[in-house]
């Protein structure tokens, strides 16, 4: 026997926020697309590596933050026949591919910083410094326009980390500008591009590892053995056993299991079912719960 209970509530973003994320996302796209081009055109002029490495990032971030944009749209797509679960999985793909492209403009950086510290070159530090300063209020304004948002989801959370990123690059820019304006101290460039591509790399792993856990399929982070004793206390329940738990995203658990009861009338089980989904939802936040009861029908009754 069979019974499913499933959680009818809505994606995280709600459709009261839905306007003001929309306009966030917008206003950062456009806001870290002027930047890019400032700054292209700004390292060049100065010979700045770390300025035209802020300016990848910036790319980095328009790009990322177009892609999180869609995500959400799609994400917010009523299921249908074909798609049953939804389309939640839209922004862990597109969390997977911003902290991949992350992590390979890391590398990168730390590679061409390598080359010019052996090889350090002059650099107008008066443009350095405009430039830098211009970059580092215009990432400000993004970061703190998606932060509230970033608490929310893996997507957002990885467009997020590109705005920090640049945020703390733009930092260390002026920080060098000004090292090389009074002390002609031109490594410093490559040193805190070095520094800043190291910090972004340690940030980017956790998001990584948890888009490839969620696509796939790894067991939601859940106390299986205080489950397992919490069930197994209710009257009528013997055991639980075959359990599996998946997320479609990082705030939607999926859990099924079998369930051995004590034989009994069916109209009896109709209560165990409520307080085990009771037990489930409330305790341990899972969304989607599949339950099959038995009697005496498996003979492997491991947990797993």
């Amino acid at each position: 026997m069979k019974a499913t209970f499933k959680d009818h509530s809505h994606n995280h973003h709600n459709h009261e926020n839905y306007g003001s994320l929309n306009f966030k996302f917008i206003f950062s796209i456009f806001l870290n697309l002027l930047i890019t081009i400032f700054e292209i055109f700004g390292g060049f002029l100065s010979g700045s590596l770390m300025l035209i490495s802020d300016s990848l990032h910036n790319f980095a971030d328009t790009f990322s933050l177009i892609l999180s944009f869609f995500a959400i749209k799609i994400s917010n797509k009523e299921k249908n026949q074909r798609k049953t679960f939804g389309y939640k999985r839209a922004e862990i793909i597109v969390s997977l591919f911003n902290s991949s492209f992350l992590l390979v403009t890391s590398f990168f950086l730390i590679f061409e910083s390598i080359k010019r510290f052996v090889k350090p070159e002059e650099i107008n530090s008066n443009i350095l410094l405009f430039v830098s300063i211009i970059g580092f209020f215009g990432n400000l304004i993004s970061v703190l326009l998606l932060h509230k948002e970033s608490k929310k989801s893996l997507n957002i959370k990885s467009s997020y980390l590109h705005l920090i990123s640049d945020t703390l690059s733009s930092v260390a820019v002026i920080i060098g500008a000004i090292f090389i304006k009074l002390f002609k101290i031109y490594f410093i460039d490559s040193v805190l591009t070095i520094f800043i591509s190291l910090y972004i790399l340690f940030q980017t792993y956790s998001i990584l590892k948890k888009s490839i856990d969620i696509l796939m399929q790894s067991s939601a982070d859940l106390d299986y053995n205080s489950i397992k004793n919490d069930v197994e206390k209710i009257k009528g329940v013997k055991n639980i056993h075959h359990v599996h738990t998946w997320m479609t995203n990082e705030t939607s658990y999926y859990f099924e299991a079998h369930i051995e009861l004590e034989d009994m009338m069916l109209s009896e089980t109709c209560k165990i079912m409520e307080e085990i989904e009771k037990l489930l939802k409330e305790k341990y936040k899972v969304a989607h719960i599949t339950i099959q009861f038995e009697t005496n029908k498996c003979e492997n009754k491991s947990m797993f």
